[in-house]
Protein backbone atom coordinates (compact mmCIF):
# COMPACT_ATOMS: atom_id res chain seq x y z
CA UNK A 1 0.00 0.00 0.00
CA UNK A 2 3.19 2.01 1.13
CA UNK A 3 4.60 1.90 -2.10
CA UNK A 4 1.26 2.13 -4.37
CA UNK A 5 0.55 5.68 -2.54
CA UNK A 6 4.04 6.83 -3.49
CA UNK A 7 2.79 6.41 -7.21
CA UNK A 8 -0.21 7.72 -7.50
CA UNK A 9 -0.19 11.49 -8.89
CA UNK A 10 -2.73 14.24 -7.30
CA UNK A 11 -4.05 17.52 -8.71
CA UNK A 12 -4.39 18.68 -5.05
CA UNK A 13 -3.09 20.84 -2.06
CA UNK A 14 -3.00 17.41 0.31
CA UNK A 15 -4.48 14.24 0.07
CA UNK A 16 -4.38 11.14 2.31
CA UNK A 17 -5.16 7.38 2.22
CA UNK A 18 -6.38 5.42 4.40
CA UNK A 19 -7.14 1.42 4.51
CA UNK A 20 -9.46 -0.13 7.09
CA UNK A 21 -10.78 -3.54 7.85
CA UNK A 22 -12.49 -5.01 10.62
CA UNK A 23 -13.41 -8.41 11.28
CA UNK A 24 -16.29 -8.78 13.24
CA UNK A 25 -17.85 -12.07 15.04
CA UNK A 26 -21.38 -11.75 16.58
CA UNK A 27 -22.05 -14.94 18.60
CA UNK A 28 -25.49 -15.41 20.39
CA UNK A 29 -26.46 -18.60 22.80
CA UNK A 30 -30.08 -18.80 24.22
CA UNK A 31 -31.28 -21.12 26.87
CA UNK A 32 -28.39 -23.11 26.53
CA UNK A 33 -28.08 -23.66 22.93
CA UNK A 34 -26.62 -21.73 19.91
CA UNK A 35 -28.66 -19.03 18.67
CA UNK A 36 -26.48 -17.65 15.77
CA UNK A 37 -22.59 -17.23 15.31
CA UNK A 38 -22.29 -14.62 12.42
CA UNK A 39 -18.91 -12.99 10.95
CA UNK A 40 -18.37 -10.40 8.87
CA UNK A 41 -15.19 -8.84 7.21
CA UNK A 42 -15.49 -5.20 5.92
CA UNK A 43 -12.25 -3.85 4.32
CA UNK A 44 -11.86 -1.35 2.04
CA UNK A 45 -10.24 2.46 0.91
CA UNK A 46 -10.58 6.14 1.68
CA UNK A 47 -9.10 8.64 -0.34
CA UNK A 48 -9.05 12.04 0.84
CA UNK A 49 -8.28 15.27 -0.77
CA UNK A 50 -7.64 19.12 -0.18
CA UNK A 51 -8.50 22.07 -2.92
CA UNK A 52 -8.42 25.16 -2.65
CA UNK A 53 -9.40 24.81 1.11
CA UNK A 54 -12.07 21.91 0.44
CA UNK A 55 -12.01 18.35 1.71
CA UNK A 56 -13.34 15.73 -0.67
CA UNK A 57 -13.62 11.82 0.05
CA UNK A 58 -14.03 8.93 -2.36
CA UNK A 59 -14.11 5.29 -1.05
CA UNK A 60 -13.44 1.82 -3.16
CA UNK A 61 -12.89 -2.16 -2.28
CA UNK A 62 -10.18 -2.12 -4.48
CA UNK A 63 -6.59 -1.57 -3.57
CA UNK A 64 -5.02 -1.85 -7.34
CA UNK A 65 -3.21 1.11 -8.75
CA UNK A 66 -5.18 2.05 -11.56
CA UNK A 67 -8.70 2.26 -8.61
CA UNK A 68 -7.07 4.49 -6.57
CA UNK A 69 -5.82 6.81 -8.69
CA UNK A 70 -9.47 6.54 -10.24
CA UNK A 71 -10.76 7.48 -6.02
CA UNK A 72 -8.65 10.60 -5.80
CA UNK A 73 -9.24 11.81 -9.50
CA UNK A 74 -13.20 11.58 -8.44
CA UNK A 75 -12.07 13.26 -4.79
CA UNK A 76 -10.17 15.98 -6.72
CA UNK A 77 -13.27 16.73 -9.33
CA UNK A 78 -15.87 16.90 -6.28
CA UNK A 79 -13.53 18.86 -4.19
CA UNK A 80 -13.20 21.38 -7.07
CA UNK A 81 -17.35 21.33 -7.76
CA UNK A 82 -17.76 21.87 -3.88
CA UNK A 83 -15.19 24.59 -3.19
CA UNK A 84 -17.65 27.43 -4.72
CA UNK A 85 -20.02 26.49 -1.65
CA UNK A 86 -17.42 26.37 1.02
CA UNK A 87 -18.23 28.25 4.22
CA UNK A 88 -14.82 27.87 5.90
CA UNK A 89 -11.49 27.39 3.93
CA UNK A 90 -9.39 24.57 5.71
CA UNK A 91 -5.37 24.27 5.58
CA UNK A 92 -3.04 21.28 5.91
CA UNK A 93 -3.12 22.16 9.65
CA UNK A 94 -6.66 20.33 9.80
CA UNK A 95 -4.28 17.12 8.42
CA UNK A 96 -1.34 16.97 10.74
CA UNK A 97 1.25 14.36 9.92
CA UNK A 98 0.43 11.50 12.09
CA UNK A 99 3.35 8.23 12.49
CA UNK A 100 3.67 5.60 14.62
CA UNK A 101 2.00 2.14 15.63
CA UNK A 102 -0.77 1.40 18.07
CA UNK A 103 -1.02 -1.86 19.02
CA UNK A 104 -4.04 -3.30 21.30
CA UNK A 105 -3.70 -4.63 24.99
CA UNK A 106 -5.88 -7.77 24.54
CA UNK A 107 -3.49 -10.65 25.70
CA UNK A 108 -5.60 -13.31 23.48
CA UNK A 109 -6.29 -11.81 19.94
CA UNK A 110 -9.94 -13.73 18.81
CA UNK A 111 -9.37 -16.10 15.55
CA UNK A 112 -11.38 -18.93 14.53
CA UNK A 113 -9.45 -21.34 16.71
CA UNK A 114 -10.91 -19.39 20.20
CA UNK A 115 -13.96 -19.15 18.55
CA UNK A 116 -15.25 -22.54 19.87
CA UNK A 117 -13.85 -21.67 23.22
CA UNK A 118 -16.34 -19.09 23.39
CA UNK A 119 -19.50 -20.63 22.35
CA UNK A 120 -18.62 -23.53 24.98
CA UNK A 121 -17.99 -20.49 27.77
CA UNK A 122 -20.95 -18.83 26.88
CA UNK A 123 -23.38 -22.02 27.27
CA UNK A 124 -21.76 -22.81 30.19
CA UNK A 125 -22.65 -18.97 31.70
CA UNK A 126 -26.36 -19.90 30.57
CA UNK A 127 -26.44 -22.78 32.49
CA UNK A 128 -25.65 -21.22 35.31
CA UNK A 129 -28.69 -18.70 34.94
CA UNK A 130 -30.88 -21.03 37.40
CA UNK A 131 -34.52 -20.15 38.64
CA UNK A 132 -34.99 -19.60 42.82
CA UNK A 133 -37.44 -18.67 45.09
CA UNK A 134 -40.07 -20.20 42.21
CA UNK A 135 -39.46 -17.66 39.57
CA UNK A 136 -40.37 -19.07 35.94
CA UNK A 137 -37.17 -18.77 33.48
CA UNK A 138 -38.58 -17.10 30.13
CA UNK A 139 -35.16 -16.83 28.65
CA UNK A 140 -30.96 -17.01 29.49
CA UNK A 141 -29.51 -15.50 27.07
CA UNK A 142 -25.95 -14.03 26.44
CA UNK A 143 -24.25 -12.43 23.36
CA UNK A 144 -20.97 -11.48 22.55
CA UNK A 145 -19.14 -9.47 20.00
CA UNK A 146 -15.55 -9.64 18.58
CA UNK A 147 -14.15 -7.32 16.36
CA UNK A 148 -10.12 -7.21 14.94
CA UNK A 149 -9.97 -3.82 13.27
CA UNK A 150 -7.04 -2.47 11.64
CA UNK A 151 -6.22 0.96 10.05
CA UNK A 152 -3.35 2.00 7.86
CA UNK A 153 -2.94 5.89 6.74
CA UNK A 154 -0.84 7.65 4.68
CA UNK A 155 -0.41 11.25 3.40
CA UNK A 156 1.23 13.92 1.23
CA UNK A 157 2.40 15.90 4.09
CA UNK A 158 4.30 12.52 5.81
CA UNK A 159 1.58 10.35 7.54
CA UNK A 160 2.70 6.88 8.06
CA UNK A 161 0.49 5.52 10.75
CA UNK A 162 -1.21 1.85 11.87
CA UNK A 163 -3.45 0.89 14.36
CA UNK A 164 -4.81 -2.12 15.63
CA UNK A 165 -7.68 -2.06 17.73
CA UNK A 166 -8.77 -5.64 19.55
CA UNK A 167 -12.43 -4.70 21.01
CA UNK A 168 -15.04 -6.51 22.63
CA UNK A 169 -18.54 -6.52 24.01
CA UNK A 170 -20.93 -9.28 25.70
CA UNK A 171 -23.89 -9.20 27.85
CA UNK A 172 -25.21 -11.67 30.06
CA UNK A 173 -29.15 -11.28 30.91
CA UNK A 174 -31.64 -13.72 32.02
CA UNK A 175 -35.96 -12.79 32.16
CA UNK A 176 -38.11 -14.29 34.59
CA UNK A 177 -41.80 -14.17 35.52
CA UNK A 178 -43.54 -14.48 38.95
CA UNK A 179 -47.55 -13.63 39.49
CA UNK A 180 -47.74 -12.28 36.17
CA UNK A 181 -45.05 -9.78 36.32
CA UNK A 182 -42.00 -9.86 33.77
CA UNK A 183 -38.64 -8.41 34.24
CA UNK A 184 -35.34 -8.98 32.89
CA UNK A 185 -31.76 -8.43 34.64
CA UNK A 186 -28.08 -8.13 33.36
CA UNK A 187 -24.82 -8.60 33.84
CA UNK A 188 -24.95 -4.43 32.72
CA UNK A 189 -22.70 -5.11 29.34
CA UNK A 190 -19.19 -5.81 29.42
CA UNK A 191 -17.08 -3.27 26.73
CA UNK A 192 -13.51 -2.70 26.33
CA UNK A 193 -10.37 -3.23 24.62
CA UNK A 194 -9.67 -7.30 25.82
CA UNK A 195 -9.81 -10.64 24.48
CA UNK A 196 -10.10 -13.75 25.12
CA UNK A 197 -8.60 -13.67 28.03
CA UNK A 198 -11.51 -11.67 29.69
CA UNK A 199 -14.08 -14.34 28.86
CA UNK A 200 -12.66 -17.13 31.86
CA UNK A 201 -15.54 -19.26 33.56
CA UNK A 202 -14.94 -18.14 37.26
CA UNK A 203 -16.25 -14.95 36.13
CA UNK A 204 -19.20 -15.97 34.18
CA UNK A 205 -19.68 -18.38 36.71
CA UNK A 206 -20.09 -15.05 39.62
CA UNK A 207 -22.20 -12.79 37.05
CA UNK A 208 -24.61 -15.31 36.35
CA UNK A 209 -24.83 -16.05 39.90
CA UNK A 210 -25.59 -12.82 40.99
CA UNK A 211 -28.37 -12.19 38.27
CA UNK A 212 -30.11 -15.40 39.07
CA UNK A 213 -29.78 -13.88 43.15
CA UNK A 214 -31.40 -10.64 42.22
CA UNK A 215 -34.06 -11.34 39.53
CA UNK A 216 -35.62 -13.18 42.36
CA UNK A 217 -35.36 -10.29 44.64
CA UNK A 218 -36.49 -7.96 41.47
CA UNK A 219 -39.84 -10.16 40.95
CA UNK A 220 -40.97 -9.84 44.30
CA UNK A 221 -40.15 -6.26 45.09
CA UNK A 222 -42.52 -3.24 45.14
CA UNK A 223 -42.26 -0.61 42.47
CA UNK A 224 -40.27 2.08 42.99
CA UNK A 225 -41.55 4.59 45.41
CA UNK A 226 -42.32 8.58 43.25
CA UNK A 227 -41.12 11.05 45.27
CA UNK A 228 -37.85 13.35 45.33
CA UNK A 229 -34.85 11.92 46.66
CA UNK A 230 -30.74 11.43 46.63
CA UNK A 231 -30.04 9.03 43.71
CA UNK A 232 -26.98 6.61 44.06
CA UNK A 233 -26.35 5.39 40.38
CA UNK A 234 -23.73 2.47 39.74
CA UNK A 235 -21.53 2.74 36.74
CA UNK A 236 -23.44 0.20 34.73
CA UNK A 237 -26.12 2.86 34.50
CA UNK A 238 -23.93 6.16 34.98
CA UNK A 239 -22.00 5.94 31.76
CA UNK A 240 -24.55 5.99 29.51
CA UNK A 241 -26.03 9.00 31.98
CA UNK A 242 -22.16 10.81 30.71
CA UNK A 243 -22.40 9.65 27.23
CA UNK A 244 -25.82 11.14 27.07
CA UNK A 245 -25.79 14.37 28.81
CA UNK A 246 -22.39 14.92 28.91
CA UNK A 247 -21.09 13.41 25.26
CA UNK A 248 -23.06 14.49 22.72
CA UNK A 249 -24.40 17.97 24.33
CA UNK A 250 -20.55 18.56 23.72
CA UNK A 251 -19.93 17.52 20.18
CA UNK A 252 -18.78 20.49 18.03
CA UNK A 253 -20.26 19.99 15.02
CA UNK A 254 -23.67 19.57 16.77
CA UNK A 255 -23.87 22.74 18.39
CA UNK A 256 -23.22 24.11 14.78
CA UNK A 257 -25.88 22.66 13.82
CA UNK A 258 -24.46 19.58 11.92
CA UNK A 259 -26.63 17.24 13.29
CA UNK A 260 -30.09 18.75 13.44
CA UNK A 261 -31.76 16.68 11.02
CA UNK A 262 -30.89 13.85 12.25
CA UNK A 263 -29.77 12.93 15.72
CA UNK A 264 -30.77 16.37 16.73
CA UNK A 265 -28.76 19.50 18.29
CA UNK A 266 -27.87 20.71 21.56
CA UNK A 267 -28.47 23.35 24.79
CA UNK A 268 -24.91 23.94 24.40
CA UNK A 269 -24.19 27.26 23.25
CA UNK A 270 -20.42 28.23 22.03
CA UNK A 271 -20.19 31.12 24.21
CA UNK A 272 -21.02 28.57 27.25
CA UNK A 273 -17.61 27.68 26.60
CA UNK A 274 -15.05 28.99 29.40
CA UNK A 275 -18.25 30.17 31.46
CA UNK A 276 -21.32 27.77 32.06
CA UNK A 277 -21.09 25.81 35.95
CA UNK A 278 -22.09 22.41 33.77
CA UNK A 279 -21.81 20.81 37.24
CA UNK A 280 -21.06 20.69 40.88
CA UNK A 281 -17.23 21.52 41.85
CA UNK A 282 -17.04 17.72 42.47
CA UNK A 283 -17.40 17.01 38.48
CA UNK A 284 -14.42 16.39 36.38
CA UNK A 285 -14.96 14.90 32.68
CA UNK A 286 -12.11 14.05 30.33
CA UNK A 287 -11.32 13.01 27.29
CA UNK A 288 -8.96 10.56 27.16
CA UNK A 289 -8.01 8.11 24.56
CA UNK A 290 -4.92 6.93 26.22
CA UNK A 291 -6.09 4.34 28.68
CA UNK A 292 -5.55 1.42 26.85
CA UNK A 293 -8.13 -0.34 28.41
CA UNK A 294 -11.11 1.35 27.03
CA UNK A 295 -12.79 0.99 24.27
CA UNK A 296 -12.15 4.20 22.03
CA UNK A 297 -7.98 4.27 22.76
CA UNK A 298 -5.86 5.45 19.97
CA UNK A 299 -2.67 7.64 19.53
CA UNK A 300 -3.91 9.87 16.82
CA UNK A 301 -7.62 10.62 14.97
CA UNK A 302 -8.63 9.56 11.85
CA UNK A 303 -7.29 12.64 10.61
CA UNK A 304 -3.86 12.59 11.96
CA UNK A 305 -4.90 14.93 15.11
CA UNK A 306 -1.70 13.26 18.11
CA UNK A 307 -4.66 12.21 21.10
CA UNK A 308 -4.07 13.38 24.96
CA UNK A 309 -6.04 13.79 27.98
CA UNK A 310 -8.30 17.10 28.07
CA UNK A 311 -10.39 18.20 30.66
CA UNK A 312 -13.73 18.66 29.16
CA UNK A 313 -15.00 19.98 32.19
CA UNK A 314 -12.86 20.96 35.78
CA UNK A 315 -14.66 21.28 39.12
CA UNK A 316 -18.24 21.75 37.42
CA UNK A 317 -17.18 24.49 34.52
CA UNK A 318 -17.18 23.43 30.99
CA UNK A 319 -13.59 24.40 29.49
CA UNK A 320 -13.42 22.23 25.98
CA UNK A 321 -16.03 20.51 23.53
CA UNK A 322 -15.98 17.11 21.47
CA UNK A 323 -14.67 18.56 18.22
CA UNK A 324 -12.14 18.06 15.63
CA UNK A 325 -9.85 20.12 13.83
CA UNK A 326 -12.00 21.35 11.11
CA UNK A 327 -14.66 21.91 13.94
CA UNK A 328 -12.15 23.71 16.11
CA UNK A 329 -11.73 25.99 12.94
CA UNK A 330 -15.24 26.77 12.76
CA UNK A 331 -16.61 27.60 15.58
CA UNK A 332 -12.70 28.89 17.67
CA UNK A 333 -13.62 26.85 20.52
CA UNK A 334 -10.91 24.67 21.77
CA UNK A 335 -11.54 20.46 21.10
CA UNK A 336 -9.64 17.59 21.04
CA UNK A 337 -8.27 14.45 18.64
CA UNK A 338 -12.04 13.10 18.05
CA UNK A 339 -12.66 12.76 14.34
CA UNK A 340 -13.41 9.31 14.07
CA UNK A 341 -14.48 7.26 11.12
CA UNK A 342 -16.69 3.82 11.27
CA UNK A 343 -15.20 2.11 8.35
CA UNK A 344 -13.81 2.64 4.98
CA UNK A 345 -16.51 4.55 3.05
CA UNK A 346 -17.31 7.03 5.78
CA UNK A 347 -15.75 10.71 6.25
CA UNK A 348 -14.50 11.47 9.64
CA UNK A 349 -16.39 13.57 11.77
CA UNK A 350 -16.25 14.50 15.28
CA UNK A 351 -17.22 11.81 17.93
CA UNK A 352 -16.88 10.77 21.43
CA UNK A 353 -13.90 8.35 21.90
CA UNK A 354 -13.42 7.47 25.40
CA UNK A 355 -15.67 10.45 27.69
CA UNK A 356 -14.28 9.56 31.68
CA UNK A 357 -15.34 10.71 35.09
CA UNK A 358 -12.54 11.47 37.14
CA UNK A 359 -12.83 9.85 40.29
CA UNK A 360 -13.36 11.24 43.48
CA UNK A 361 -12.64 10.29 47.10
CA UNK A 362 -15.45 8.78 48.58
CA UNK A 363 -15.62 4.75 49.04
CA UNK A 364 -19.23 3.46 48.07
CA UNK A 365 -19.90 3.00 52.19
CA UNK A 366 -19.41 6.21 52.57
CA UNK A 367 -22.04 7.54 50.10
CA UNK A 368 -24.79 5.31 51.49
CA UNK A 369 -23.85 6.35 55.01
CA UNK A 370 -24.54 9.96 53.82
CA UNK A 371 -28.22 9.42 52.49
CA UNK A 372 -30.97 9.79 54.63
CA UNK A 373 -33.57 9.06 52.21
CA UNK A 374 -32.22 7.96 48.87
CA UNK A 375 -32.44 4.84 46.32
CA UNK A 376 -29.44 3.10 44.27
CA UNK A 377 -29.85 2.25 40.75
CA UNK A 378 -27.95 0.29 38.29
CA UNK A 379 -28.28 -1.55 34.65
CA UNK A 380 -30.27 0.55 32.01
CA UNK A 381 -33.41 -0.46 31.14
CA UNK A 382 -34.44 2.27 29.13
CA UNK A 383 -33.80 6.01 28.09
CA UNK A 384 -35.36 9.11 26.89
CA UNK A 385 -33.58 12.22 26.01
CA UNK A 386 -34.92 15.26 23.62
CA UNK A 387 -33.44 16.47 20.53
CA UNK A 388 -31.12 19.01 22.22
CA UNK A 389 -29.84 16.53 24.94
CA UNK A 390 -31.28 18.63 27.71
CA UNK A 391 -34.18 17.14 29.26
CA UNK A 392 -33.81 13.19 30.19
CA UNK A 393 -35.38 10.23 31.73
CA UNK A 394 -33.77 6.97 32.49
CA UNK A 395 -35.29 3.44 33.84
CA UNK A 396 -33.00 1.30 35.52
CA UNK A 397 -33.06 -3.04 36.02
CA UNK A 398 -32.70 -3.14 39.49
CA UNK A 399 -33.19 -0.76 42.51
CA UNK A 400 -32.38 -0.81 46.25
CA UNK A 401 -33.78 1.62 48.96
CA UNK A 402 -31.14 3.66 51.22
CA UNK A 403 -33.07 4.68 54.45
CA UNK A 404 -30.74 6.19 57.47
CA UNK A 405 -27.29 5.56 56.04
CA UNK A 406 -28.05 2.01 55.20
CA UNK A 407 -29.42 -0.48 52.57
CA UNK A 408 -33.01 -1.32 52.73
CA UNK A 409 -35.57 -3.21 50.50
CA UNK A 410 -34.81 -3.78 46.73
CA UNK A 411 -37.57 -2.32 44.45
CA UNK A 412 -38.15 -2.77 40.82
CA UNK A 413 -39.03 -0.48 37.64
CA UNK A 414 -36.89 2.22 39.43
CA UNK A 415 -36.67 5.90 37.21
CA UNK A 416 -35.44 9.20 37.63
CA UNK A 417 -35.67 12.24 35.34
CA UNK A 418 -34.27 15.84 34.86
CA UNK A 419 -32.21 17.99 33.20
CA UNK A 420 -29.11 18.29 32.69
CA UNK A 421 -26.94 21.07 34.10
CA UNK A 422 -29.40 21.01 37.52
CA UNK A 423 -28.93 17.33 37.34
CA UNK A 424 -24.93 17.84 36.96
CA UNK A 425 -25.07 20.96 39.61
CA UNK A 426 -26.54 18.49 42.29
CA UNK A 427 -24.01 16.24 42.48
CA UNK A 428 -22.99 15.48 45.71
CA UNK A 429 -20.37 12.92 46.35
CA UNK A 430 -18.23 11.13 43.68
CA UNK A 431 -16.82 7.70 43.75
CA UNK A 432 -13.14 6.86 44.50
CA UNK A 433 -11.47 4.76 42.21
CA UNK A 434 -12.49 1.23 44.37
CA UNK A 435 -16.01 2.15 42.51
CA UNK A 436 -14.70 2.82 39.18
CA UNK A 437 -15.73 0.45 36.35
CA UNK A 438 -14.63 0.51 32.59
CA UNK A 439 -17.76 0.23 30.01
CA UNK A 440 -18.69 1.89 26.91
CA UNK A 441 -20.84 1.05 23.61
CA UNK A 442 -20.25 -0.67 20.54
CA UNK A 443 -23.33 1.48 18.84
CA UNK A 444 -23.20 5.09 18.94
CA UNK A 445 -25.08 6.47 15.91
CA UNK A 446 -24.41 9.91 14.62
CA UNK A 447 -24.13 11.19 10.84
CA UNK A 448 -25.58 11.15 7.46
CA UNK A 449 -24.74 9.14 6.07
CA UNK A 450 -25.23 7.11 9.34
CA UNK A 451 -21.82 5.95 10.98
CA UNK A 452 -21.91 3.66 14.55
CA UNK A 453 -18.93 3.92 16.44
CA UNK A 454 -17.31 2.52 19.59
CA UNK A 455 -16.98 4.56 22.25
CA UNK A 456 -15.41 4.27 26.14
CA UNK A 457 -16.38 5.36 29.27
CA UNK A 458 -14.81 5.21 32.54
CA UNK A 459 -16.69 6.14 35.56
CA UNK A 460 -17.15 5.92 39.20
CA UNK A 461 -20.53 5.08 41.01
CA UNK A 462 -21.98 9.15 42.03
CA UNK A 463 -24.58 10.49 44.95
CA UNK A 464 -26.70 13.14 43.36
CA UNK A 465 -29.17 14.63 45.22
CA UNK A 466 -33.22 15.94 45.09
CA UNK A 467 -33.84 13.91 42.60
CA UNK A 468 -37.22 12.99 40.82
CA UNK A 469 -37.48 9.00 40.94
CA UNK A 470 -40.66 7.19 40.36
CA UNK A 471 -42.24 3.15 39.69
CA UNK A 472 -42.88 1.91 36.43
CA UNK A 473 -45.82 -0.34 35.77
CA UNK A 474 -46.92 -3.80 37.96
Amino acid sequence: MKETFKQLSVNADWWGLREIEDDMTVVSVRNDKVESVKTEVNKGYMAEVLVDGQFAYFATTRADQPSLQYAFDQAAGRANELKKYNLTNFATTERPPAQGSYKPNAQQKFNNDSLKEIVDRFVYSTQNLKATGGIDVISRSVRGLFSNKSMRYYSSNGSDYEQNLTQSQYTLSMTGSYEGDNQTLGNGTKVGQFGLESFDKMTLLQEAEEISRDLELVLKADNCPTDTRDLLIMPDQMYLQVHESIGHPLEIDRILGDERNYAGWSFVNLEDFGNLQYGSPLLNVTFDPTVQSEMASYDFDDTGAPAKKTYLIKEGKLLAGIGSLESQKRSGVKGVACSRMQSWNRPPIDRMANINVECGDSSLDDMIAATEKGVLMRSNKSWSIDDYRNKFQFGCEYGQLIEDGKLTKVVKNPNYRGVCTPFWNNLKMVGDASTMQVSGSFFCGKGEPNQIIRVGHAVPAALFSNIEVFGGGK
